[in-house]
């Protein structure tokens, strides 16, 4: 999948969680939150990829890029730096990633509260200062 098709999956998935809570299906809901903002970090890993070559460079990395850990894939796609510059200036910014990055893969087996589900949802889509809207910036 390329790039453009990362994103489009990351916005579907945002609108999905956002019905998921409408319905009141709030472990679906927290679960498809996440997963958004993974597919969005995918899209910035191929940015990445595509920007600084390094696929050739290191054989190793295309394994790592498999991972579902958001913290993961910050790293992957080369933002700790921007990202932990843009945190640090916006505590909002960073408060919502600390929400947001809580978030695993494993949530999708596990039980979620109404609270839950709308915080993570928040953290991700608030604007000015969501974890997706960051993101947008620099997919």
């Amino acid at each position: 999948m390329d790039r453009v098709g990362w994103q489009q999956i990351a916005e579907m998935r945002v609108e999905d969680a956002k019905a998921l809570l409408e319905k009141g299906r709030w472990a679906c809901a927290y679960y498809v939150a996440g997963y958004a903002v993974e597919c969005a970090l995918k899209s910035c890993v191929l940015r990445y990829v595509s920007e600084s070559g390094i696929i050739f460079e290191d054989p190793k990395f295309l394994g790592g890029c498999r991972t579902h850990d958001l913290a993961d894939l910050v790293k992957l796609a080369n933002l700790q730096a921007a990202f932990g510059s843009a945190r640090g200036a916006n505590p909002n910014l960073e408060l919502r990633w600390g929400i947001t990055s809580d978030w695993t893969e494993e949530s999708r087996y596990q039980t979620k509260t109404q609270p839950e589900a709308e915080q993570l949802y928040e953290a991700i889509t608030n604007d000015p200062d969501g974890v997706q809207q960051w993101i947008r910036t620099v997919w």
